[in-house]
């Protein structure tokens, strides 16, 4: 938790209350489904949840926007982030039932009225949406292919579009995207887990 605090100073009694309750959350759970890995539960605050939020410092989200998570497993990127912003509204997708069963589980834990999730794949769904967050479920090019038709071309908002965390060399995955913006996650939080770390900005016009 002081992690969180060092980098968001500001979080409120009731943000921070929520985050308290991720870690026993995450440790009861994961008894019953492999959601994370005995290394990164023991660095939750790190490495899933700190790094969610990453997205944070590379955007404000607005309570009229709408936010589709994709692929988001235990409930990240997407959690963290409907912790932080909590009048903008978030839908969070898996194909996997029984990780959408924990994250509705969660959801009802704390009490995020915020945030709806379902068992679903990108590509059938049918609504469309602001802003797509995800963490590298595929390689960036697929990830377009399979979502950049859900993105709204707005001009109300000109940060729509898509946010992609990622790590390592995307040089080949970015060759063909224009006005794409690349931002380093290090730049944003010191921890070494963060140095090859990066927040991928597809705007949508581009899409």
């Amino acid at each position: 938790m002081d992690i969180l605090l060092k980098y968001f100073p500001r979080l409120s009694e009731s943000q921070l209350s929520r985050f308290r309750k991720l870690e026993p959350f995450y440790r009861e759970w994961n008894k019953q489904i492999n959601l994370i890995s005995r290394n990164d539960l023991d660095n939750l605050y790190e490495r899933h949840v700190l790094h969610s939020l990453a997205i944070a410092k590379v955007i404000t989200l607005q309570p009229a926007q709408h936010v589709l998570d994709v692929g988001t497993g235990g409930g990240f990127p997407g959690i963290p982030l409907a912790i932080f912003f909590p009048e903008v509204k978030f839908h969070l997708v898996d194909s996997i039932g029984k990780k959408i069963k924990v994250v509705n589980a969660l959801i009802q834990e704390l009490g995020l009225k915020n945030v709806t999730a379902e068992q679903k794949r990108a590509e059938s769904l049918s609504n469309k949406f602001d802003v797509i967050v995800s963490r590298a479920v595929t390689t960036l090019p697929a990830f377009v292919n399979l979502t950049g038709n859900l993105i709204l071309k707005s001009r109300l908002f000109r940060n729509n579009g898509i946010y992609y965390l990622k790590g390592g060399d995307v040089s080949e995955e970015i060759d063909h995207f224009k006005n794409i913006v690349i931002y380093n996650v290090a730049d944003f939080f010191r921890e070494p887990f963060f140095e090859t770390k990066l927040v991928i900005h597809i705007p949508a016009d581009s899409l």
